[in-house]
């Protein structure tokens, strides 16, 4: 046969089964290889001499192998005559690549996947000792006619039966680039999350140290206040003589919810609360609360126009102002129930008061700055209207009486507190501390008639600007505290020094809002000892000091919410009471 012929004295070449391999790496056979390989041509060439002579001593399968070999013969001859177009695609770097991961990882050399300890890919091998999975070698004896093929390593022949399963407890398949890269990923995450752990853990250490640190100092300032506060009062006779307690007992409680603005008539054992009704979209409501009886609180609607309530003060005789955000300063009687007077004010107000003196007159501090003064008896316009120093909102007023008998208002805004003349429409106010460009005032407390003894409350001023590095001023000089208890501001004592002249005294650090303009109180007790109340961020409940010392003298029962109002009121019996208000109850004390 020709091709017999010619397969001998022939080298053959490095044979790639294009087909099997995919240009993965080359086939390379030894001279050992070849020799045996011209010695079964040689036979078979000299069995199918004797079976063309006639002889037939050769039998079926060899005759069928000798067809097999040809065929692969031929195969191997196209190759290589396939021209630089095949060989292309077998590079010298992708056969060295393909070598080196041959022998770091455990994959099979035909399709260069990783093999299983089970399976269709089992680890396997053939007689000649190298290593397969199972179906690629059943792969390959498919494509060889199902009876016998050689090794795509060393060309050693091998038959179906001759597949041997290899038993390994484990086999590990390499990990590829994907997955590597998740594995770093995963580890980093694994490392970052302890590191987080970590410092978090440092932080929690730091700022429980920075509260005690705080604490400290909030107490070394506050000894040193008093001391000095003592020194001074005794010369000027402030400090009374004699001391007494004073207690709170809880008097009323109430789980009120919606409600912002408070009211107390101690006289009549009557509790006003502003707030929205409860179902969605429903108007604001006044909730009248009896605090010697069993009724239910009874719910007022107010009218449309008036919307929420800023600010509320009970009258003599049993009815109330509020001023609201529907620009309306109301009269509201609690004999009837309803709302008997409204007056109109330009923009919506923010605080109001009653005069002392003749509850005719009632006065509404407006959201521009400005004070309107009206009359019950006739209210188609003010009797005054007065210009602030600012624009400001005027978020507290109280109605008082100066040394000389003559009408006064003190009123407090964003620049401090200030004092008006009740009596004289043309005058402006002045202010009764140093304007501070760092600090925004959002409390005043006083103990009306008296304005002998004042308490105004300040925050540290933030700006939104460039000047805010100049704010930082006055924050660097106070202790800070953790976020979600407030802002650290300070109470200030303002003493009055004559007739129209007040002096800043002693003050204290303490937890105020960052958003509110919270409500404080003075509480008046003994022979002109006072106390005054404040809802403490930090505390969600009322915290109370001696004056004019600022030594704590009590903290009252606590709410899961920042005190939204806070009131004293005094009967005409002698009673006396203090009201804070939450955003879930609303509870009394009873001060004895």
């Amino acid at each position: 046969m020709p091709s017999r012929s010619r397969a001998r004295g022939r080298t053959l070449q490095p044979v790639v089964l294009d087909d099997l391999l995919e240009g993965v790496f080359d086939v390379d056979y030894g001279e050992a290889d070849l020799e045996g390989g011209e010695g079964e041509e040689e036979s078979d060439d000299d069995g199918g001499s004797e079976e063309e002579d006639g002889e037939g001593s050769s039998d079926d399968d060899d005759e069928e192998e000798d067809d097999e070999e040809e065929e692969e013969e031929q195969e191997r001859e196209h190759f290589v005559e396939g021209g630089p177009s095949t060989r292309a695609r077998v590079s010298a770097v992708a056969a060295a690549d393909a070598a080196a991961e041959r022998a770091t990882t455990p994959t099979c050399p035909v399709c260069m996947e990783p093999w299983a300890s089970q399976g269709p890919h089992r680890i396997s091998c053939i007689p000649c000792g190298h290593v397969y999975g199972r179906s690629c070698l059943e792969r390959w004896l498919t494509q060889r006619g199902n009876r016998s093929a050689t090794c795509p390593q060393c060309s050693k022949r091998f038959k179906q039966k001759d597949i041997i399963n290899l038993y390994a407890p484990e086999v590990t398949a390499p990990k590829n680039e994907l997955e590597k890269e998740i594995s770093y990923l995963r580890e980093r995450n694994d490392s970052l999350e302890n590191k987080v752990l970590h410092h978090d853990k440092l932080f929690e250490e730091m700022t429980k140290r920075q509260i005690v640190l705080e604490q400290g100092i909030i107490d070394a300032v506050s000894l040193k206040r008093q001391k000095v506060a003592e020194h001074s009062d005794r010369a000027v006779h402030l400090e009374p003589s004699t001391s007494a307690t004073v207690s709170f007992c809880s008097q009323y409680e109430l789980f009120l919810d919606g409600a912002r603005v408070i009211g107390i008539d101690a006289s009549n054992q009557i509790i006003l609360a502003s707030g929205r009704a409860a179902a969605v979209g429903a108007e604001h409501v006044i909730t009248k609360i009896s605090m010697g009886s069993a009724h239910e609180p009874f719910k007022v609607h107010l009218p449309p126009d008036t919307k929420a309530i800023r600010d509320m003060c009970i009258l003599p005789g049993g009815s109330a102002i509020f001023t609201s955000v529907g620009r309306k300063l109301s009269l509201f009687s609690m004999t009837t129930d309803s709302v008997v007077l409204q007056c109109d004010l330009p923009v919506p107000g923010w605080s109001c008061s009653a005069d002392v003196s003749s509850s005719r007159h009632i006065y509404a501090g407006l959201q521009n700055g400005m004070l309107m003064v009206f009359d019950v008896r006739q209210t188609t316009r003010p009797l005054h209207s007065m210009v602030g120093l600012s624009t400001n909102p005027i978020h507290t007023l109280h109605s008082v009486i100066d040394n000389n008998g003559c009408r006064k208002i003190l009123s407090a805004s964003a620049v401090g507190p200030c004092m008006w003349d009740a009596d004289n429409n043309q005058s402006r106010p002045h202010l009764l501390t140093e304007m501070d460009s760092q600090r925004v005032c959002i409390s005043l407390a006083c103990a009306p008639p008296s304005s002998d003894v004042l308490v105004a409350s300040f925050r540290p001023k933030v700006e939104a600007s460039e000047d805010a590095t100049a704010s930082q001023v006055y924050l660097s000089q106070t202790p800070t505290r953790p976020v979600g208890s407030g802002k650290l501001g300070h109470h200030a004592l303002v003493r009055r020094t004559g007739n129209a002249s007040f002096t800043e005294g002693p003050t204290c650090y303490a937890n105020v809002s960052e958003v509110r303009m919270s409500k404080s109180a003075i509480i008046p007790y003994g022979d002109n000892q006072h106390l005054f109340a404040y809802g403490d961020e930090s505390l969600h409940g009322v915290r109370t000091w001696q004056l004019p010392s600022f030594v704590i003298h009590a903290d009252l029962c606590a709410h899961r919410q920042p005190i939204l109002d806070l009131r004293y009121a005094e009967s005409s019996g002698g009673g006396r009471y203090l009201g804070c208000l939450s955003e879930e109850k609303l509870e009394v004390f009873k001060i004895s």
